[in-house]
């Protein structure tokens, strides 16, 4: 028994590793500021690896989200960012809400009743980009194809980043202003499912220059192109599984080490 524990534990520790440490953007591919960007904020490289759940003034939550220069880099309109992957991300319609990668921003909830966290009834929200933006992928670095603008949303919008959620774990997309308005910030985690938000795409929605759906199975770059407003980035994230997937893996790992023992 004890060996099986072991096994146990191994195993979760590979699946841990190769889940959330690969998940993150490695490298900046390239950047251009565009016209009206943040000044001060145009360093692309922090905008790689994990975002940052804390601020100066307290952990990141959709009320107090990240601001400073070290945690976000600033796209303006003719702008773009493009970050690659070292593991793929792949396109896996199981993933939950069927989205496969997530782009965190610098928006935030409105305190209706400061400093107590609480959504005002239009769940206003600042710092978010009021404009127009363009997401595009790529399996090679060289052909990028664009997701379909009218399913994919503004990068820099919904839903602000909540440091002590879990990156790479969407929020239900369908989830609106409607839904998150007179809120406190336990009522909204309750919403976010654990997530620690984020806006989250979809692969399905990669279109070629026809305007004609293309099957990606996978991608390892990623590109914003801002055409109007101005978006902050604070981190990408491909999205984990379902835990429920690395549940059954591990149970068949111990059933068949115990078979074996068996023998």
């Amino acid at each position: 028994m004890k060996k099986v524990r072991l096994v146990l534990a191994l195993a979760s520790s590979f699946v841990a590793s190769t889940t959330f440490a690969s998940i993150f953007a490695d490298n900046v591919v390239s950047y251009n500021s565009g016209s009206g960007f943040a000044a001060g904020y145009t360093n692309p490289a922090v905008a790689l690896g994990q975002p940052n759940p804390n601020t100066p003034f307290g952990p990141v939550t959709p009320f107090n989200p990240p601001f400073s220069s070290s945690e976000m880099v600033s796209v303006g309109v003719n702008g773009s960012l493009t970050v690659s992957f070292l593991t793929p991300i792949l396109n896996n319609p199981a993933n939950p809400f069927g989205l496969d990668f997530i782009i965190y921003g610098s928006t935030g909830f409105v305190d209706a009743d400061y400093p107590n966290s609480v959504t005002d009834p239009l769940a206003s929200i600042f710092s978010n980009n009021t404009g127009a933006t363009r997401v595009s992928v790529s399996s090679d670095g060289i052909n990028f194809f664009t997701l379909n603008p009218s399913l994919a949303p503004v990068v820099d919008g919904l839903f602000p980043t909540d440091g002590s959620g879990t990156f790479g774990l969407p929020v239900n997309p369908s989830l609106g202003p409607g839904d998150l308005g007179n809120l406190t910030l336990a009522q909204l985690r309750a919403l976010y499912g654990g997530s620690a938000g984020g806006t989250g795409f979809d692969l399905a929605w990669a279109i070629d220059s026809d305007s004609q759906p293309v099957n990606l199975p996978s991608i390892t770059q990623i590109r914003v192109d801002v055409l109007s407003g101005r978006s902050e980035i604070d981190g990408f994230a491909a999205v984990v599984p379902e835990p429920t997937t690395w549940t059954l893996a591990l149970a068949s790992v111990a059933f068949l080490y115990r078979r074996r023992a068996l023998r």
